[in-house]
C-alpha cells in the first residue's frame, strides 16, 4: 500500500499544480483580451502564451488526472475508504488549491492505517468458504 500511497501523493501534487497554473495563469492570459481588447489585444504575445499553456497543459492535465483517478480509486479500495470520502477525494482534484487539502486528508488517513498496531491474537477471525 505504501507504493500506491507514494504514487497517489505524486499524482495529486502534479494534478494540483497543473490545475493552478492552468486556471490562474494560462486561461486568464488566453481570455483576458475578451475583457479589455484595447489593453490586451487578441494575438498579442501574452494571449499566445496563454493559448499555448491552455492547450498543452490542459491536455496534459486531463491525462494526468485520469491516472490520478485510477490510483486514488485503487488506494481507496486498499484503505477501505467510505464512498463519500472517496468521492470527495476524487472530486477535489478538479478544484484548484482544494486538491492539496484533499491529498493531505487522504494521506493522513492512510498513514494512520499503516501505523496502526497489528491485530492481537485475541480477536476472532471469520473465514468464508
Amino acid at each position: 500500500m505504501r507504493n500506491v500511497l507514494t504514487a497517489y501523493r505524486v499524482l495529486a501534487t502534479v494534478v494540483g499544480v497543473s490545475i493552478i497554473v492552468l486556471v490562474l495563469v494560462g486561461l486568464p492570459l488566453d481570455k483576458l483580451h475578451t475583457l479589455s481588447p484595447g489593453v490586451f489585444p487578441p494575438g498579442s504575445t501574452g494571449q499566445k502564451i496563454g493559448a499555448d499553456i491552455s492547450a498543452v497543459l490542459g491536455t496534459a492535465h486531463g491525462f494526468i488526472y485520469m491516472g490520478f483517478l485510477f490510483v486514488a480509486f485503487v488506494l481507496s479500495r486498499m484503505a477501505r475508504w467510505s464512498l463519500l470520502f472517496t468521492a470527495v477525494t476524487l472530486l477535489c482534484g478538479t478544484v484548484p488549491i482544494l486538491s492539496f487539502w484533499a491529498e493531505r486528508r487522504a494521506v493522513r488517513q492512510v498513514q494512520a492505517l499503516l501505523n496502526a498496531p497489528p491485530p492481537t491474537g485475541d480477536q476472532v477471525t471469520f473465514v468464508s468458504r
